[in-house]
C-alpha cells in the first residue's frame, strides 16, 4: 500500500494522538487501508466520464474542483460590497462542499465495515473513531484546498494579505460546519426513517450535484454583471437563518469597520454555530453509531408504486399481458434503480431547464414581446436531446445479474420487452418533462402553441424509434452492467443527439412554407404508427438468447 503524503504529514502529530489514548500505529494502518480503497472509487464528479482503471480518481477529481473554483474569482475581484460578494462566495462553497460530502463521502460517514471487522479485533473504539474522523478531514481539507486555492491566491494579490488570511480562517469554520451539518442531517434521517430512505436521499443529492455543476456554468456568465451592478446590502431578519450571510459578515465587520448590530450578530453566528454544532455532534455520536445499524435493515412497509393512471396507460399502450407486465417492470426499474437514476436523471433535469435558459438568454437582447412573437418556442426541441442518452442507458442496470429471468421466461414476443420499455420511458420520463416545459411555454407564448407542441412530441417519439434501431441495443433491457458502459459510448451516440437538429430544421422549414405544416404532422403520425409496427412486430423471428 502507498505511504500517502497525508499520512506522512499526520506522523508529525503522532505523540499528540498517543497522549490522548489513541493507538497511533493501528489508526495509521486503518487510514492507509481506507485511502487505498478510496483510490478505486470513482467520484460522482466523474459521472458519465468513465475514467481509466488504474488512475488515481480522487487526485484527478481535485483538478476538476480547482477548475470549478474559478467561478469564485469574479465575486472576489469585482465590486465594493464585501457582504454581498463574500455571501455569494461562501454560499457556493457551502453548496459544493455539502453536496460533495453527501455524494462521495457518505460511504465514509456511514461506514459499517469498521464495526463488523474491527470490533472483533483488539482495537478500541476511540482508535476506530479517530481513524474515521481523520479520514473525513483528509478529504474535506483536500477538496476545500483544491476548490479555493486559486481564489485565495487571487484575493492575496487583489485584496491584500489581511483579506486572504481572513478568507482562510473563515474557510476553516465553513468546513467544520459542513462536516458536522452533514453528519447531523444523517443522524436526523436515521432517527426517523430507515436506511433505504437515507440511500434515496443520498442518490437525489448526487443528482442535484450533477445539475448544480451545469447551472454553475450559467452563473459564471452572469456573475460579472451582478457584482458590477452596485448592489447595497440591507439586513433582513431572515438573514439570521442563512449560513452564507454569517460567513460573509466578518469581512465587512473587520475589513470595512462596519460595527453595526446586524453584522456583529451574523459574525458571532459564524463563530459559534460551527463550534456548538461540533459539541452537539460529539454528544450525539453514540446515538449516531447505534442508528447506523438501520442501514443494514429494510423497511417492512411497502407502497403500491403503480397507480390507476399507470395501469390505464399500460392497458392503452400495450397489446398483450406480457407487454403490460414488462411496462410495469420497466417503470419500476427507472424509478428504483439508484445507479440508473444517477446516470439518467441529471440529463432529464437539464432537458427541463435548457429550453427556459434559451428563452432567458434571448430576453437579454430582445424584449419578451419580441421573443414570444417569434419561433423561440422551438427551443423545446432541447427536451429531445436527452433521448439518445436515455435510450442507451436502458440497456444497463445496477442489478444486471437478475437479467437471467428474461432468458428463462417463455416469452411469446421477444421484442415485447424493449417495446414495453420504450413505452414506459415515454410515459414515465419523457412525457412529464415535456408536459412541464409545454405548460411553461404555453404561458410564456400563447395557447395557439398547442399544435406545434403536438408536432414536437411526435418528433420525439419518432426519434425514440430511430435511436433504438440505430443503437442496436441488446434484445432485453436492463441486462448489462454499468461497468461496460464505456464500451458503448461512441460517436454514434453523439450523432443520434444531433438528429434532434434535423427535426428542428424540418419543423422550422414547415413553418416557412404554406400548407406544409399539416403534411409534416401527418408524416410524423404515420411514422410513429408504421415505424412501431415494423420495429416491434407482433411475432418475432429472433431467437431467444441463452
Amino acid at each position: 500500500m502507498d505511504n500517502f503524503r497525508s499520512l506522512r504529514m499526520l506522523d508529525a502529530f503522532r505523540k499528540l494522538f498517543i497522549a490522548v489514548g489513541i493507538d497511533y500505529d493501528v489508526m495509521r494502518k486503518i487510514l492507509q487501508l481506507k485511502l487505498t480503497m478510496d483510490d478505486r472509487r470513482v467520484p460522482t464528479i466523474f459521472d458519465g466520464a468513465n475514467p481509466e482503471e488504474g488512475e488515481n480518481h480522487f487526485l484527478k477529481s481535485l483538478g476538476i474542483y480547482a477548475l470549478y473554483g474559478l467561478i469564485l474569482i469574479p465575486f472576489i475581484l469585482l465590486g465594493e460590497n464585501y457582504m454581498i460578494q463574500l455571501s455569494l462566495v461562501f454560499g457556493i462553497i457551502i453548496f459544493i462542499l455539502m453536496t460533495t460530502m453527501i455524494t462521495d463521502f457518505s460511504t465514509v460517514l456511514l461506514d459499517l465495515r469498521d464495526k463488523t471487522m474491527l470490533n472483533s479485533r483488539p482495537v478500541d473504539n476511540r482508535t476506530i473513531q479517530a481513524a474515521k474522523t481523520i479520514h473525513v478531514l483528509i478529504y474535506m481539507v483536500s477538496i476545500t484546498c483544491a476548490f479555493v486555492t486559486i481564489p485565495v491566491a487571487v484575493s492575496l494579490f487583489s485584496q491584500g494579505p489581511l483579506f486572504a488570511l481572513l478568507f482562510v480562517g473563515v474557510l476553516i469554520f465553513v468546513s467544520l460546519f459542513v462536516v458536522v451539518l452533514t453528519a447531523l442531517l444523517y443522524l436526523l434521517v436515521l432517527k426517523f426513517f430507515d436506511g433505504e430512505r437515507l440511500k434515496d436521499i443520498i442518490n437525489y443529492v448526487q443528482i442535484i450535484l450533477s445539475i448544480g455543476i451545469f447551472l454553475g456554468y450559467q452563473l459564471i456568465g452572469r456573475s460579472v454583471e451582478f457584482t458590477m451592478s452596485g448592489f447595497i446590502y440591507q439586513f433582513d431578519w431572515w438573514h439570521l437563518f442563512v449560513p452564507a450571510f454569517w460567513f460573509g459578515a466578518p469581512f465587512e465587520l473587520l475589513l470595512r469597520g462596519d460595527f453595526s448590530t446586524p453584522l456583529i450578530g451574523l459574525s458571532i453566528l459564524a463563530l459559534l454555530v460551527p463550534v456548538i454544532s461540533l459539541i452537539v455532534y460529539v454528544k450525539m455520536m453514540p446515538s449516531f453509531e447505534r442508528n447506523l445499524q438501520k442501514l443494514l435493515t429494510h423497511s417492512s412497509k411497502s407502497k403500491k408504486r403503480w397507480s390507476g393512471v399507470n395501469e390505464l396507460w399500460a392497458k392503452i399502450l400495450c397489446r398483450t399481458n406480457e407487454e403490460r407486465a414488462m411496462f410495469r417492470f420497466a417503470g419500476l426499474m427507472m424509478e428504483k434503480d439508484r445507479e440508473f437514476k444517477l446516470k439518467v436523471y441529471p440529463s432529464l433535469a437539464l432537458s427541463l431547464f435548457i429550453p427556459f435558459l434559451f428563452v432567458v438568454n434571448q430576453t437579454r437582447f430582445s424584449s419578451m414581446d419580441e421573443v414570444s412573437s417569434g419561433n423561440g418556442y422551438l427551443s423545446i426541441y432541447f427536451c429531445n436531446f436527452m433521448i439518445p442518452a436515455v435510450i442507451q442507458m436502458l440497456q444497463y442496470s445496477g442489478n444486471d445479474k437478475a437479467s437471467w429471468i428474461f432468458k428463462t421466461t417463455p416469452l411469446e414476443q421477444i421484442t415485447s420487452t424493449y417495446s414495453a420499455t420504450l413505452k414506459s420511458f415515454i410515459v414515465k420520463l419523457y412525457m412529464p418533462i415535456f408536459l412541464v416545459v409545454s405548460i411553461g411555454f404555453t404561458w410564456l407564448f400563447s395557447v395557439s402553441l398547442l399544435p406545434q407542441l403536438v408536432i414536437i412530441f411526435l418528433a420525439g417519439i419518432v426519434q425514440t424509434l430511430v435511436t433504438y434501431k440505430l443503437l442496436d441495443n441488446e434484445i432485453h433491457p436492463f441486462s448489462k452492467s454499468f461497468k461496460f458502459i464505456k464500451e458503448a459510448k461512441s460517436a454514434k451516440t453523439l450523432l443520434l443527439a444531433l438528429v434532434t437538429g434535423l427535426f428542428y430544421g424540418a419543423h422550422h422549414l414547415a413553418l416557412k412554407v404554406p400548407y406544409v405544416l399539416p403534411i409534416y404532422f401527418i408524416l410524423l403520425l404515420g411514422a410513429v404508427v408504421i415505424g412501431w409496427a415494423l420495429i416491434f412486430p407482433k411475432t418475432s423471428s429472433k431467437p431467444l438468447v441463452r
